[in-house]
Parts: structure tokens; sequence; C-alpha cells
């Protein structure tokens, strides 16, 4: 009988601290400022592919977001990649947050790093730098802030992928990893808080079956992985 009564009492307890952590994690994203925030997403084909809701869908339960996507498939910073991300930016409204979500569009097709200068104060926003990663970036981030000098921007580093060792490896030389230095590099010049996808999403060849649905693009259970993160990062950015 006391046996039966030790067990009852463990499984009450497991249940009672699964509830309490349940509705503390509640409370605390709650409190967060940018909860109920309208968010506008522009990116490539990691923002906007189906898999990639399972993401978007922890932002709106968790933190209440409401979310506009304006991703473009095959879309990068470079004018030259797709409907570029400046182009996405110039047809968006009004919104409390911004994100911009980078893709590995810019690295697989060659598009040039450039220089954090690109397209900004220091070079008398020359419009010939807008080809490149970084004329691209800061094209972006001094659109948001003439659609909406209020406007809260943040950063999603591109992603590890796997179709080249450069895009996965971040010693490899001319890797994406180079593309990534320069998006947190311009983040840095503005003030922009970015999250480090490349770094922090923890996806390696070791475990790429079973959140990658091809060499570029993450599956639901990815993009669940990686919505973690996110929610992390949207509730409380560093």
């Amino acid at each position: 009988m006391s046996k039966i009564k030790n067990y009852l009492i463990i499984i009450f307890a497991l249940l009672y601290t699964n509830s309490f952590g349940q509705i503390s994690e509640e409370i605390t994203l709650k409190a967060s400022y940018n909860y109920g925030k309208s968010v506008a997403v522009f990116g490539g084909s990691v923002s906007v592919i189906p898999a990639s809701d399972s993401a978007k869908e922890m932002w709106k339960e968790r933190l209440g977001m409401t979310i506009t996507n304006y991703g473009v498939g095959g879309a990068g910073f470079s004018s030259l990649q797709g409907k570029s991300l400046q182009q996405q930016v110039d047809g968006a409204g009004v919104f409390d947050i911004y994100i911009l979500w980078a893709s590995t569009n810019d690295y697989t097709n060659k598009r040039e790093v450039g220089s954090y200068t690109d397209y900004s104060e220091f070079d008398g926003f020359d419009e010939n730098k807008l080809i490149t990663q970084a004329g691209g970036i800061n094209y972006c981030i001094k659109k948001i802030y003439e659609l909406n000098p209020k406007a809260q921007i943040y950063f999603f580093t591109s992603s590890k992928a796997f179709n080249d060792r450069g895009a996965y490896d971040p010693f490899a030389e001319n890797g994406m990893q180079a593309h990534v230095a320069m998006q947190k590099r311009i983040c840095e010049l503005h003030g922009i808080p970015y999250l480090d996808q490349f770094t922090l999403g923890g996806y390696s060849l070791y475990n790429k079956d079973l959140y990658y649905t091809d060499p570029i693009h993450m599956n639901e259970a990815g993009y669940k992985k990686l919505g973690e993160l996110q929610v992390a990062f949207l509730a409380w950015p560093k």
C-alpha cells in the first residue's frame, strides 16, 4: 500500500511541476516587450516554405504575434538575387517589428559579400553597391526606418546548409561564414539585435537527416528546433 501511495505522490509531483513550468513560461513570455506585436518577415524560401510555418506558429502561440510574410523563394539581399529583400521591403507597410531573415541564396549564387560601408553614409549611398549582400542589407535597414522611424528591426542570420562544405564549415575558405560575418557586422553598425542561426542552430552532418528535407531546406522538425531559438530571442532580444 505504501508503495502505491509513494508512486501516486511522485506522479502528482511530476504533473504539478510540469504544469507549474508551463504556467511560469507563459507568464514570462507575456511579460516580453514584444508580446502581441505585429511582425513583417522578409526572406527567401527558408522563411516562406510550408515547413517554416511550424516555427512562425510558435511565435503566434507563445508571443501573441501577428505575422505578415513578404518572403519569396530564391530571394537574397543582392539586387541581382530574385525578388530581392530590397524589393520586398519596398512593398511593405507599417509594422511594430521587421525581421530580415537571411537565406543562403546570396552565397549559393555567388553574390558578392561586399563591405559594411556599401550603400551607406560612408559611400554616399552608392546605388552601384546594391548588387552586394552588404549593400542590400543596408538598403533594407534604411528603407524600413523611412517607413517607420520607430520600427524594431531584428536579423536572423543564414542557417547552415549542406550543399557544399563552405555552406556548413565555419572555417572553409570562401564559405558562407563570410556572408554571415558581414550580416552580423552590419547589424552591429546599426545597433540591430541578431540571432546567429548559423552558429546556434545546432545542425551538423550528423543530424541533418533528422532536420533537413534537402541540403538547404529544413523539415518541420528542423523548424521546430529553430523556432525554440527564435521564440527565446524574440521574447528577450540581446
